[in-house]
């Protein structure tokens, strides 16, 4: 007699679709859990979880990928919600053989998987400044490539030289800072790579200085951010002009709101919070929902997401409770 669960097991959309896959140097795992790879530790698995050999492998893989499969690229999990039904496709993670990170001179390459600590720290042993604010930026040198991320006064852009990756067609390529067209939390030029590695150009400076930099940055977002909760970066983009996201997020009386176990943090309301880890993605990304509406209503400006929302949402997702405000106004001054 066949095992009804050794059926169920073999249809699962993972195992469907990893026998249309090019063969691969590296690991190919059929529906891979995500909630352990991702800082909100909620949501669905992806469908299949590839993590190359290296950048060769990458390309052919994407070179002889039927057009029709999805690719989806995740570093750290630091400014992604992935929704509860999964993602669908190829999901990529560059993984240790990413992370290398070197300096030659004032130059820093990093591979995409490496972390924005790594190469502050790097930098700062070799007495190279300008790196200071990739202390305070989580996820991955990718990632903060793809979004031109920043922190502190500073953006990626500020410091990148030329990024290297896969096109679409499965391609290595190497563009220029001049060619990507860098604005605000946007690199549009880089939009259609899966960026491998990146190049940055620093200048000389004390290492002891440089540390007391970093160390500053440090102690900052550890006063002002929830960083030992379930959480990710920054929420919303701050829109433009000189107004912040959480200014217009407390104005609206959003500091402290939770639906279900997902909440607005207290310490920085432009952070959700994944309360006892027991909030799902549909949880997270309906109060964040709530909170753009609200912003819209009382302060007149749209916010947009900052984080990545990824994936299906679960089809049986039932609307959550909204619990109120449970935080008051602002009594910190720049309190963010």
């Amino acid at each position: 007699m066949t095992d009804p669960r050794r059926n169920a097991q073999a249809t699962t959309p993972g195992r469907a679709l990893i026998a249309r896959l090019p063969a691969v140097r590296g690991r190919l795992t059929p529906d891979a859990p995500l909630q352990d790879l991702c800082w909100f530790r909620t949501g669905g698995p992806a469908d299949v979880l590839f993590e190359p050999a290296d950048a060769a492998d990458l390309a052919q893989f994407i070179r002889q990928l039927d057009r029709d499969v999805p690719v989806t690229v995740l570093g750290l999990g630091s400014n992604v919600l992935v929704r509860d039904g999964g993602i669908a496709g190829v999901v990529v993670r560059l993984g240790a053989r990413f992370r290398p990170v070197t300096v030659d001179g004032c130059r820093v390459e990093a591979g995409a998987g490496a972390s924005g600590m790594q190469v502050a720290t790097a930098a700062r042993t070799a007495g190279l400044a300008g790196f200071e604010f990739l202390r305070g930026v989580p996820g991955t040198v990718g990632g903060a490539v793809a979004m031109n991320a920043g922190a502190y006064g500073q953006d990626t852009s500020d410091v990148l030289v030329e990024v290297q990756g896969v096109t679409p067609e499965g391609h290595l390529v190497r563009r220029a800072k001049a060619e990507i067209g860098f604005g605000y939390r946007q690199a549009p030029g880089v939009a259609d790579l899966i960026v491998t590695a990146a190049v940055f150009e620093g200048r000389p400076d004390d290492p002891g200085a440089i540390q007391d930099r970093m160390d500053r940055i440090a102690a900052e977002r550890e006063a002002s951010q929830p960083l030992r909760t379930r959480t990710t970066g920054s929420t919303f983009k701050n829109p433009p002009g000189d107004r912040r996201a959480w200014e217009l997020i407390d104005r609206a009386g959003c500091r402290g709101l939770s639906r279900g176990h997902a909440q607005v943090s207290e310490k920085h309301c432009n952070f959700l919070i994944n309360r006892e880890s027991r909030a799902s993605a549909a949880e997270l990304e309906a109060l964040g929902e709530e909170v753009r509406r609200r912003v819209a209503e009382t302060c007149g400006v749209t916010l947009d997401w900052e984080i990545r929302r990824l994936g299906r949402p679960t089809p049986a997702a039932a609307p959550a409770r909204d619990h109120g405000s449970g935080g008051g106004s602002n009594q910190g001054g720049d309190r963010p």
